[in-house]
């Protein structure tokens, strides 16, 4: 299972769905002074420009994956902005083509004598930070479900989609568990479709990345998400621990409380799939 190859002719699908609550305005609880919004805007904005440099070719940019970002706060709408506005599931190598806009942004660089120095680099932006409204996960989990049905009804033998949801508190639209059960239940021939969770938080308390169990987690909210969250597949897991990071055989798709470097290694490893023809 999970190991379908990911191809032209037989692509896979990520649904990221997108906390834009008023209470994303927050700042994270790792100390680092920024908006949950912003951080999370920006790390995904990075991922897609990511992926579209992982299926580059010759030819130009693979559509190995199909990308849905929806965004949920006062609305539940998809998020991508510019010229892919109200747009739900879009190929690859179209988001690649179109992005909302372009910043300029610094990077540091190394200057050749062992230090860093800053550099000037375009930084192509897809999703803008936003922040208003309540939380209804459970509504945005019911629309990935949907996406997640009629996009297995067209590619029964793909790899599994996942489901990426990053969030930072309760559902205010009553409880999320029958719609993330509805997610899980759907599978292609290589296996049930995955469903990973974030859990942004304001407070101090220290990350928690890939549990196997809900025991560490002392904010309620994060044990909900964490029992909603799909177990990693073998070959994420193998991944994960090559990155540095302990997990079990039991570790789920779920990070606590995270900061700008843990949010960035959750959505490379929930986006990593097999090998790629």
């Amino acid at each position: 299972m999970y190991s379908a190859e990911i191809s032209r002719a037989n692509p896979t699908c990520f649904v990221f769905l997108l906390d834009q609550s008023g209470s994303m305005q927050d700042q994270i609880g790792s100390g680092e002074g920024q908006r949950k919004c912003d951080v999370v805007a920006d790390a995904l904005n990075r991922l897609l420009f990511e992926l579209g440099i992982k299926c580059a070719k010759e030819e130009g940019v693979r559509d190995y994956f199909h990308v849905a970002v929806i965004g949920y706060g006062a609305t539940v709408t998809p998020a991508l902005a510019g010229p892919l506005a109200g747009r739900e599931l879009v190929p690859l190598s179209e988001i690649a083509a179109s992005p909302a806009r372009l910043e300029t942004r610094s990077k540091k660089i190394p200057d050749g004598a062992g230090g860093l120095v800053d550099q000037e680099v375009r930084f192509p932006v897809w999703v803008d930070p936003v922040a208003n409204g309540g939380t209804p996960m459970s509504s945005a989990l019911s629309r990935a479900q949907s996406i997640v049905s009629t996009w297995l009804i067209d590619h029964p033998g793909c790899f599994p989609p996942v489901v990426l949801n990053l969030t930072d508190g309760e559902s205010t639209d009553g409880d999320p568990s029958l719609a993330a059960d509805g997610i899980r239940q759907l599978a292609s021939t290589d296996g049930a479709t995955l469903l990973f969770n974030l859990h942004v938080s304001s407070d101090s308390s220290a990350a928690i990345s890939f549990p196997d169990s809900e025991a560490a987690l002392v904010n309620h909210y994060a044990k909900t998400l964490f029992n909603l969250s799909s177990p990693l597949p073998d070959g994420m897991r193998t991944y994960t621990q090559q990155q540095g990071i302990p997990v079990s055989e039991g570790a789920r798709g779920f990070v606590f409380n995270a900061d700008v470097t843990s949010i960035v290694q959750f959505l490379d490893i929930g986006t990593r799939a097999s090998d790629l023809r």
